[in-house]
């Protein structure tokens, strides 16, 4: 039995989920609302406000749908209620980020400032010049602008300037050494 699609979800308060014929399953709380359709051959159902994932066999196919169709639903459960934030931090001389409007404009050391347009759903926040919060309530919109936003100036290894996750432990290099 897979041990993260056996585990139930617990839905929280003021979060309506809806499950409609072929396993799709909308999901509306106060950030938003997601709708996403599963494979059919999981079960999904709710049982005194939990949401229960079970597979009809133990072939491998079944058993990896188990797990992901869980992960999913918990995903969706989670973003529409309190939803998901990544931070990033700029790191070297000039190198900064401004908010103009929706657009994020970030100086980073090419010969023209780069403009950024968050999608539907994802907001961006500035706090202060050298660090960014991207938020919203679906999981992978905000990572994967999240990666965008990282993709324009990767830290390099040898001063560690870029763009790097809060948290993230650039591996440095040590360089030129003397003869």
């Amino acid at each position: 039995m897979s041990r993260i699609g056996k585990m139930p979800i617990t839905i929280p308060k003021g979060v309506d989920v809806k499950i409609e014929d072929g396993n799709t399953v909308t999901v509306k709380g106060p950030k938003g609302a997601m709708t996403n359709t599963f494979s059919t051959d999981m079960t999904i159902k709710i049982e005194d406000d939990q949401i229960i994932i079970d597979r009809p066999s133990d072939l491998k196919r079944h058993k990896a749908f188990h797990g992901l169709t869980r992960s999913l639903l918990n995903n969706m459960v989670v973003g529409v209620s309190e939803g998901f934030k990544k931070e990033l931090e700029i790191n070297g001389v000039g190198y900064r980020a401004a908010l103009q409007g929706k657009t994020l404009v970030l100086s980073l050391g090419y010969s023209h400032p780069v403009e950024m347009i968050p999608p539907e759903g994802i907001t961006v926040e500035v706090p202060a010049q050298t660090k960014i919060i991207v938020s919203g309530y679906d999981k992978q919109a905000v990572g994967e602008f999240a990666a965008k936003i990282r993709a324009k100036r990767k830290p390099e290894p040898y001063l560690g300037k870029g763009v790097k996750y809060a948290g993230e432990r650039i591996r440095r290099k040590e360089g030129k050494t003397g003869a």
